[in-house]
């Protein structure tokens, strides 16, 4: 797939939607398509996440988990299906996408993310979306995206809670302060045993595509160049209470960067 060429007439058709939005047109459009977004793990996060940047038109999406579909994951997984349990997680995301959109490229990566691999793989990618469900990945992948100068899209989940922002900092506020990092907004992982995985604690399956989705929608607005994208801010969202809250954060005075 040629992703400078000019859009076909069925992609017309397809985006049709996005065209007539003067704040995405065609331009914006032939960016998406441009674009090459590597998404980290295709779980309850990765599943919204690919299935609407692909429904949006991003040229090239890139996966990487190491993981095999189980029953247990289709209660909020909705990428997979199942008839691919015990496949893995990357392949049948790869079909799912297929069946979505034909004009979407993808790669797919099933492996772990390491600080062997990282960095290539970041440095592939125009933005890099965190769908991990552990800090040492959070950590491993803020910390290449800095490196890198790649933006990130991180989100999180909890039992009913779930939290997304937005890490540019390679880059500078107006008043010449560094851009927030991972590390200034969690400085340190939480103790071992600390938080529970959701096997161990229960999540509500909805709630995997509220915080997916969203991430979703930042990554159009990055690609597009669109919008205030979260950066120096971290979107709270509490289910029971059907609450959003969106907070500031910043770099210390005199950060380094």
């Amino acid at each position: 797939m040629e992703q400078n060429a000019p859009l076909s007439d069925e992609e017309l058709e397809r985006y049709a939607r996005h065209l007539v939005l003067p704040e995405i047109g065609g331009p914006g459009q032939q960016k998406l398509k441009r674009a090459r977004v590597l998404v980290v793990g295709a779980g309850g996060l990765g599943s919204p996440v690919l299935q609407y940047l692909a429904a949006a038109g991003i040229g090239t999406l890139g996966m990487i988990d190491d993981d095999i579909v189980s029953l247990s994951n289709l209660q909020r997984q909705i990428i997979h299906a199942t008839d691919t349990v015990g496949r893995p997680k990357v392949d049948s995301a790869r079909q799912a996408i297929a069946a979505i959109n034909p004009h979407v490229a993808v790669e797919t990566h099933q492996a772990r993310l390491t600080a062997q691999n990282v960095d290539a793989l970041v440095a592939a990618h125009d933005v890099v979306v965190d769908g991990s469900d552990n800090f040492d990945t959070r950590y491993l992948v803020a910390d290449a995206c800095q490196r890198g100068e790649r933006p990130l899209v991180a989100g999180a989940l909890g039992r009913f809670d779930g939290s997304l922002t937005v890490l540019k900092p390679y880059e500078r506020e107006p008043d010449g302060r560094r851009n927030p990092s991972y590390r200034d907004l969690f400085p340190e992982p939480p103790p071992a045993g600390l938080v529970p995985s959701c096997a161990e604690a229960g999540i509500v399956g909805a709630l995997a595509g509220v915080i997916g989705t969203l991430q979703a929608v930042e990554v159009v607005k990055l690609v597009t160049g669109i919008g205030e994208p979260l950066v120096g801010r971290i979107l709270l969202y509490d289910a029971l209470a059907a609450r959003f809250e969106v907070m500031r954060y910043r770099a210390p005075a005199g950060a380094a960067g």
